[in-house]
């Protein structure tokens, strides 16, 4: 038997046609490689090792058996290969992979290099793409009522929030399977552009629907960004900390947590649209870091942007995106029309929710068994995911994290958008005070991301009981927001610490999970499909809450607004030398009250005919009311979230530890 020793790196192609894994791709790497001398026509020697190798590696052919696949020990079938004239058979050879510090499981051990100028450089830029995918929303969802109120679009303001939520699940799954093809640089480089259009769009609309359509723009680059910057910052950290150097990229949200305040402020004193122009420079600004700093090595299996027709294209499930997209969009519509437009028995409402569901359906049909090459990588949730290094990753685990994850999402952008309005229906419309109310959540969110983070790292492992206390945590919060009413504010912020400190514990742990149990090469793709439940839990839940809520707010208005107009121009005859009460058309009062409360819009009811202006005690008595009628319907969107909890709760107790995965290794050096 003849042997070889080569230092160098060694690709031995997967079982799964999707995929090329490397086996310990490491500098200090020694491949033993060891065949029977029975070649049919030459002795293997290592004058032709490497002519034959290169051939072997273009025209092998891989038979695998049944062993533990994640041993050091590999089969590779016969192969043929062409030396000058002569064509040579040879034997299934063995390949024994040796690095420092080899472990029991065959999983390498690698340790992690100095900070570099050049990555510390990428480290930040991926702090500005993680900030840009963030800061859209909070901004833009802390001033609705004054969008609306000056470029209309009342009855469908709504979509800008669940237009730009869809637009980001949508394109979510296609950036990861672009992004583990061809690199993550250019996807980058297209969120931040796709922002900066996107947010400078919103900033000179005239009409709603010009808005809606910045936002879904907005949206698909902050699916983009998001998805970079959590898969870039995980495969140059190593896989023990993983959580650490995710949680210091959270960290650096910690300035715009305000946002709320930031929003308020300037839409009052420079006007709401330079909220969009401030969003495009900062997102230009990280563009530019990355455009200069980032520049990834080619991964294995990457194939370059040059070959985009030829092999991305091929790739790209279309039809899988098409269903999935189209099925959230129907679905999303018939539950926001339920109900709050139209009632839940009429065509407008079951046609979209019917369809839907049927094409979700045929979506998930595809991926399983029809896909060439599926969006959701069956090796990714699959009981084999072959090419991993490493134990095998759970698909039990995989499926409560996504579980998990879309939990937290519904829960997580709820509060998020519903909040503010909260504070801003029941507390005042001051900027500043509207601003502050929004903090606790904010910054309790971000300690409870932050410390549940360094616990995966500092503990290696014990996800199942974070994720479960973390799940109790959020829904004693979110069920307790109930209690909310206008004299106990001070109660409600306690509250929000304790929402914000379980929505955080879980909704990038949850993520980390699947991206640490992922095959390296998926991890983008795993972060993609994560980032993609996240966010539909967050328009579905979204929805679902919105649709209780106007259905619990709008008979409490009418029947709390008409009784206080009637009773406010009772008073105004009394006080009138003629008894006259100063209205020419009391019916058209209480509609444009009821109109105007409903939308966020009191200042305007002081001007009405018969008001009296903002200091008349007839106005009060509207806005304390209209205050009231919104304290009411709250309460059952926060009994809706305990549901969500639960779910959340029992899923998180089946989870594996994942543990055994948090070892020094580095997916990508720079």
């Amino acid at each position: 038997m003849s042997s070889i020793q080569r230092r160098e790196s060694v690709r031995l192609p997967s079982t799964d046609d999707e995929d090329i894994r490397p086996v310990s791709p490491t500098t200090s790497t020694t491949i033993m490689i060891t065949a029977p001398a029975s070649v049919s026509s030459a002795p293997l020697t290592t004058e032709s090792n490497d002519a034959k190798q290169q051939a072997v590696s273009q025209q092998h052919q891989i038979h695998t058996d049944q062993r533990d696949p994640y041993n050091k020990d590999a089969t590779v079938a016969a192969a043929k290969v062409q030396d000058g004239n002569t064509l040579s058979t040879i034997e299934p050879m063995e390949v024994e992979a040796q690095s420092d510090g080899v472990q029991s499981d065959g999983r390498r051990e690698v340790k992690a290099p100095p900070m570099s100028s050049t990555r510390l450089m990428v480290l930040v830029g991926m702090a500005f793409l993680w900030t840009s995918a963030q800061i859209p929303v909070y901004f833009w969802g802390g001033i609705p009522a004054i969008v609306y109120g000056d470029i209309g679009g009342v009855d469908r303001w709504v979509w800008l929030i669940t237009g730009h939520l869809l637009a980001s699940a949508a394109v979510c799954p296609f950036v990861g399977a672009l992004s583990d093809l061809i690199g993550r640089r250019y996807v980058a480089l297209l969120g931040c552009g796709l922002i900066v259009v996107g947010q400078l769009a919103c900033a000179f609309s005239q009409t709603m629907n010009s808005f809606i359509a910045g936002m879904s723009v907005t949206g698909v680059g902050t699916g983009i960004s998001e998805l970079t910057a959590l898969a870039g910052t995980a495969e140059i950290a190593p896989t023990s900390q993983r959580g650490k150097y995710i949680g210091f990229l959270i960290l650096t949200i910690l300035p715009f947590c305000p946002a709320v305040l930031w929003a308020q402020l300037i839409a009052a004193n420079a006007g709401w649209r330079f909220v969009g122009v401030l969003i495009a420079v900062y997102s230009f600004a990280g563009l530019l870091i990355l455009a200069v700093f980032y520049h990834p090595p080619p991964r294995v299996g990457s194939i370059g942007p040059q070959s985009w027709r030829r092999e991305v294209l091929p790739r790209i499930d279309f039809v899988g995106g098409v269903l999935s997209i189209s099925g959230m969009v129907l679905l999303v519509v018939g539950l926001l029309w339920g109900g709050y437009q139209y009632k839940w028995s009429s065509a407008r409402v079951l046609v979209p929710l019917v369809l839907g569901a049927a094409l979700l359906v045929a979506f998930a049909v595809w991926q399983a068994s029809l896909a060439p090459y599926p969006m959701v990588p069956r090796r990714l949730v699959g009981l084999h995911h072959e090419g991993a290094a490493g134990p095998p990753p759970r698909t039990r685990t995989m499926w409560l994290a996504l579980i998990i994850t879309f939990v937290s999402g519904a829960n997580f952008f709820s509060v998020l958008m519903l909040w503010p309005s909260q504070a801003y229906n029941m507390y005042g419309h001051n900027p500043v005070g509207v601003g502050l109310r929004g903090l606790p959540f904010a910054l309790s969110m971000l300690v409870g991301c932050i410390v549940s983070l360094a616990i995966l790292t500092k503990c290696r492992g014990g996800n199942r009981w974070l994720l479960f206390g973390a799940s109790i945590v959020m829904t004693a919060g979110c069920g307790s927001l109930a209690a909310a009413t206008l004299d106990n504010l001070a109660v409600v912020y306690v509250i929000l610490v304790i929402v914000g400190l379980g929505v955080g514990g879980i909704v990038v742990p949850a993520s980390l999970v699947a991206m640490v149990i992922c095959p390296e090469d998926l991890i983008a793709t795993a972060t993609a499909l994560t980032l993609a439940v996240r966010v539909i839990g967050g328009a579905v839940g979204y929805c679902v809450y919105y649709n209780v809520f106007v259905h619990e707010l709008v008979p409490r208005l009418e029947t709390s607004l008409i009784g206080t107009v009637i009773q406010g121009l009772k008073d105004n005859a009394a006080a009138s030398p003629t008894g006259s009460t100063g209205v020419s058309n009391a019916t058209d009062l209480i509609v444009k009250v009821i109109t105007l409360t409903a939308s966020s819009q009191t200042e305007q009811i002081a001007n009405l005919q018969g008001i009296g202006g903002p200091d008349s005690p007839f106005y009060h008595s509207i806005v304390t009311a209209g205050q009231q009628a919104y304290a009411g319907a709250y309460p059952y969107v926060y009994y809706c979230s305990i549901g969500f909890g639960v779910v959340s709760m029992v899923a998180s107790l089946f989870m594996d530890d994942i543990g055994q995965y948090l070892d020094d290794h580095i997916s990508v050096v720079m």
